[in-house]
C-alpha cells in the first residue's frame, strides 16, 4: 500500500496501525512522536487503511472541508504542507482552534464549505488537493464549488455521505446520482465503499476536468 511521505504503519498495542507524528487530539495510542490514526473515526484514514490511490503526498497544499473538532485534519496537517481547515459549526470549530495551536501549517477558517466566496481571499490557489467530508445535502455541488482552488492536476479526495443526501434512498443510487454530478467538472479516478470502517459512505478520487 503507497502512503504519503509521513504517514507510516506502526505497531500500538501489538496491532499494526496508520500514524502520523504530531501532538495527540483525541486520546490517541502513542509510540514516541507518533501517534495512531483511527480508521474508525476518520474517513481519510479509512481510505488510507483499505489501500485507496489518494494521490496525497507529503508536503502537499491541501483544503480540507468539514474539519469538525479536528480529528482527521490535524493527521493532514501531520505530513501535508499548508492546510486550510473549513467548519461551519462554531462548537466543533472551538476544538479545531486547539488543535492548531500546535500546528503551525494548520489554518482553521470558521466559514461555509457552500460559500467559497466566503474565504476565497485567505486560501491560496493551485492547490495540491481537496480533501471534502461535509454532512450536507448538495456534497458533489460543494466539491464543484470549491474546485476552483485545485491546481490542473490536483485531487478531489472526498467521503460521500449517502445519508446526508437522502435517508430513504438506496446508498448505491446516490452514490450514482453524486457521481453523475459531479463528472460535470472532475474525472473520476476511482471509488471504493468504506466498509466496514464507515457505514454507507463513498471515497471518491477525482481531477478537474
Amino acid at each position: 500500500m503507497s502512503l504519503p511521505d509521513g504517514v507510516e504503519r506502526r505497531t500500538f498495542d501489538d496491532e499494526e496501525r496508520l500514524a502520523t507524528r504530531g501532538p495527540t487530539v483525541y486520546g490517541e495510542p502513542t509510540d514516541g512522536e507518533w501517534r495512531a490514526w483511527d480508521a474508525r473515526r476518520s474517513k481519510l484514514g479509512a481510505m488510507l487503511e483499505k489501500g485507496i490511490d489518494t494521490g496525497l503526498a507529503g508536503g502537499d497544499a491541501v483544503l480540507y472541508l468539514g474539519a469538525a473538532s479536528g480529528t482527521t485534519v490535524s493527521h493532514v496537517a501531520d505530513f501535508a504542507g499548508p492546510t486550510y481547515a473549513v467548519e461551519f459549526a462554531a462548537r466543533p470549530a472551538r476544538d479545531l482552534l486547539s488543535v492548531a495551536e500546535d500546528r503551525d501549517r494548520l489554518f482553521p477558517l470558521l466559514k461555509d464549505a457552500r460559500k467559497p466566496e466566503h474565504y476565497a481571499h485567505v486560501v491560496e490557489s493551485d492547490l495540491d488537493a481537496l480533501i471534502q467530508d461535509v454532512a450536507t445535502r448538495g456534497q458533489a455541488r460543494v466539491a464543484l464549488e470549491n474546485r476552483q482552488f485545485l491546481a490542473e492536476d490536483g485531487r478531489l479526495v472526498a467521503a460521500i455521505k449517502a445519508r446526508s443526501e437522502d435517508v430513504t434512498a438506496e446508498p448505491a443510487d446516490v452514490f450514482e446520482d453524486v457521481l453523475a454530478d459531479l463528472e460535470e467538472g472532475y474525472e473520476i479516478l476511482a471509488t471504493e465503499r468504506l466498509e466496514p470502517f464507515h457505514d454507507d459512505h463513498l471515497a471518491v478520487v477525482a481531477t478537474p476536468k
